[in-house]
């Protein structure tokens, strides 16, 4: 693996043309030891130095990259995935004075892990006077699975969430199904808890909640990574992350890049679920 590859994958791919050039640059800068580890952490380095973009870096994996391309393997790996770590939702419980908790994370999994379980946690959840989403621990997902969280909160019409504009300008926009079930009635409140740690997928839940007016959130303002990215192998242990497209909300207009969501309520993350149901 040499820098150029990095180069021309980033110049090539990366949401901004202009500033992929300057990253470009910095990646010129880099001196690789031959060791994974060291390596990834050198180029994520350069790579994050022009504008913070913290989802653009090169990852390391010591059991081996996952995989990208076939589609067979990648489903395989999702489905052990799934297993392991669960689909996106940790925990399901009914608090004192009727609350619902929903624990999402650590990773919001595609939406034919997602939605069952979904389904299954909003159902144990119904009558529930208020009901608090817990994306402290929350480092990712997928937009369509955030979108189907999103609809189980919204009503019987579709809701415009977000444009996924690319560099060359195509959009792909993701809605609400109005379909999806069961709902969360429209009078019933919603507490989001989020921590420094929340990134990504689950900042993405945060911010549309909070920017539809669904959702109070409560706690720290979170990590600041708005763009999706695609998977580029470079070794058998190391993997590029580039961001391929920059968010749009419909209702703001813009995302939360560099950042974060901003709490309604602020706090320390250990302290943001007794806030929530401290205060009515």
């Amino acid at each position: 693996m040499n820098i150029s590859l990095v180069q021309d994958l980033v110049r090539t791919h990366y949401v901004f043309p202009d500033t992929a050039e300057q990253i470009v640059t910095a990646l010129a800068t880099v001196d690789l030891e031959g060791d994974s580890e060291s390596d990834a952490a050198a180029l994520t380095t350069a790579l994050q130095s022009v504008n913070g973009d913290r989802h653009l870096r090169v990852r390391h994996y010591a059991d081996g990259v996952p995989p990208d391309q076939d589609e067979a393997e990648v489903t395989a790996w999702l489905a052990e995935m799934a297993l392991v770590q669960g689909p996106g939702i940790c925990e399901v419980r009914r608090l004192e004075d009727n609350t619902g908790l929903l624990v999402v994370g650590p990773v919001i999994l595609s939406p034919e892990h997602l939605a069952p379980a979904a389904a299954a946690a909003f159902t144990l959840l119904r009558g529930a006077a208020r009901l608090v989403i817990d994306l402290r621990g929350c480092v990712g997902g997928v937009p369509e699975s955030v979108a189907l969280l999103v609809s189980h909160l919204t009503g019987d019409e579709a809701v415009h969430l977000q444009d996924l504009v690319h560099r060359d300008g195509t959009v792909t926009s993701s809605w609400t199904t109005p379909s999806v079930s069961p709902k969360v009635p429209s009078d019933v409140p919603v507490t989001v808890l989020t921590s420094a740690r929340t990134f990504s997928g689950g900042e993405e839940l945060a911010y549309d909640l909070q920017s539809l007016g669904r959702a109070r959130v409560v706690g720290e303002t979170t990590g600041g990574g708005a763009h999706p990215r695609e998977a580029f192998d470079l070794t058998t242990h190391l993997q590029l992350h580039v961001p391929i497209a920059r968010s749009v909300n419909a209702v703001t207009g813009t995302n939360w890049e560099g950042v974060g969501v901003v709490p309604d309520v602020a706090c320390p993350a250990e302290d943001a679920l007794s806030r929530a149901v401290g205060a009515r």
